[in-house]
């Protein structure tokens, strides 16, 4: 009949005014059961997202005595069974993941290694393989997370040639990593976040000289990297670790002339060389802006606490002078560096800084520390001022967040700055930072460095771009 017979029985059974009553009930029940029927009571799918983790950018090879090839395109090259390679990248939260390589074409069959935070899986390749292959199951944890790529089998020349790392995962996960080429970035990132300390001058007096004390802790100076102790508006004046058997004392002033090649500064605004102390290299520099630059080689220690004096005076002829001066314990005293006149500049010293840098890629996976004190900078008139009060920044790889691998501002009384190693611990950049007074005023017989200038040193009228 097309109706339910329950309906028609109700009709006789109640009387009429429960009729409207018994409706609602047999209706509800039938939208109940209609709801069961459909409702799917299945788990809740989330979106999987894939994330490309370019080697070009975040690659290091971190074993082996052979040196591999690593460009922008990723691994190129995986001859050697001693070489490994480390790719780092931070992780907001504890995760579970599908973690898959990809890999350019494979010339034979090869067994590679993939470790991830202890975690070890096995890959064989085959001949002809390329794109992106499955590697498995790993789990992330909070903070700097690292993947080991290590050879075990091949029947060619490589193990494998990377492009790059992925992971997929089940909902949202937020991953800092060197992400894109734009400027050169994977070059940059690879030799890791450059931090600065910029400190306080008072603005309404003309300073001439700049003094800060620098030491860098044994260990913490891994071949590349820059301890840049006095810089100014126009330059910049520190040690640097060049070899395994290399270390020099660098001072730069760099060409009013705007260009990264020297080649290209016209003669009126080419770097003057003045002065130059003994056994000191001079010359000219590029690819970072361009200028004159004088450096001497000398195996600084770690564990020593060295001695930094620059001046920056105008000569009243629309140029300005820059000096500069290092202090050795083991020396016993100041020894000059160089002298640069820098046309075009009418200026005194402005911007005082130091900042801490790896200039090699291949070292950017190593950490470095540097600790300054007892900061003090010279007027015009000769009064001293202690300078107490740096402002933590970082260069674009750091501002960008791509690398979080990098700290600084006061510790135990001193400023110091620590980059590399992917670390987790990041200072928030901007931030104002202070030390304790000391009251130390530098003891310098600066008629006394004068004389040891005019007798050590020739005068020169060369000119560098």
């Amino acid at each position: 009949m097309g109706k339910c017979p329950a309906f028609y029985l109700s009709a006789f059974i109640f009387p009429p005014m429960n009729i409207k009553f018994l409706l609602i009930i047999l209706w509800t029940g039938l939208c109940a059961n209609i709801w069961l029927d459909t409702a799917d009571f299945s788990p809740v799918s989330r979106e999987v997202i894939s994330i490309e983790i370019p080697l070009g950018g975040n690659v290091f090879q971190t074993q082996g005595e052979s040196k591999e090839k690593i460009n922008a395109e990723g691994v190129q090259t995986w001859g050697n069974p001693a070489s490994e390679f480390s790719v780092y990248f931070k992780s907001d939260t504890a995760a579970t993941v599908f973690l898959d390589l990809e890999i350019l074409p494979q010339e034979g069959e090869s067994t590679i290694s993939v470790e991830l935070n202890g975690q070890t899986l096995e890959s064989n390749l085959s001949a002809g393989d390329s794109g992106i292959y499955e590697i498995g199951e790993l789990r992330l944890v909070p903070g700097y997370n690292k993947v080991k790529l290590r050879g075990l089998e091949k029947t060619a020349a490589d193990f494998a040639r990377i492009k790059s790392l992925w992971i997929r995962h089940e909902g949202q996960l937020a991953l800092d990593f060197v992400r894109d080429n734009v400027d050169n970035r994977f070059y940059w990132g690879r030799r890791g976040p450059s931090v600065h300390l910029s400190y306080a001058l008072p603005e309404e007096r003309n300073f001439k000289w700049f003094y800060n004390e620098l030491t860098v802790l044994p260990g913490e100076d891994p071949i590349g990297s820059y301890f840049m102790a006095n810089g100014f508006g126009e330059g910049y004046f520190g040690i640097q670790v060049n070899s395994e058997s290399e270390r020099r004392i660098l001072f730069s002033v760099w060409s009013p002339f705007s260009t990264d090649n020297p080649g290209d500064i016209p003669e009126d605004q080419k770097i003057k060389l003045l002065m130059k102390g003994e056994g000191v290299y001079t010359g000219e520099f590029g690819n970072e802006g361009s200028g004159g630059q004088s450096f001497l080689k000398y195996n600084w220690v770690a564990g020593t606490t060295y001695r930094f004096l620059n001046s920056v005076e105008p000569d009243g002829k629309g140029n300005t002078v820059y000096t500069a001066y290092f202090f050795a314990p083991e020396v016993g005293e100041w020894m000059l560096i160089a002298s640069f006149l820098r046309p075009k500049t009418d200026t005194w010293y402005k911007r005082p800084h130091s900042f801490l840098e790896n200039f090699i890629p291949e070292s950017g996976h190593m950490e470095r520390r540097v600790f300054f004190n007892n900061q003090w900078a010279m007027d015009r008139d000769g009064h001293w001022t202690e300078l107490t009060e740096a402002k933590f920044t970082g260069d674009d790889i750091a501002k960008r967040g791509y690398r979080k691998d990098f700290t600084g501002g006061s510790d135990s009384g001193k400023f110091y700055l620590k980059n590399g190693g992917f670390f987790n611990d990041a200072t928030e950049l901007l931030g104002m930072h202070q030390r304790a007074a000391k009251g130390m005023v530098p003891e310098i017989d600066f008629g006394k460095l004068k004389c040891t200038v005019l007798n050590r040193v020739d005068r020169f009228e060369v000119g560098f771009g």
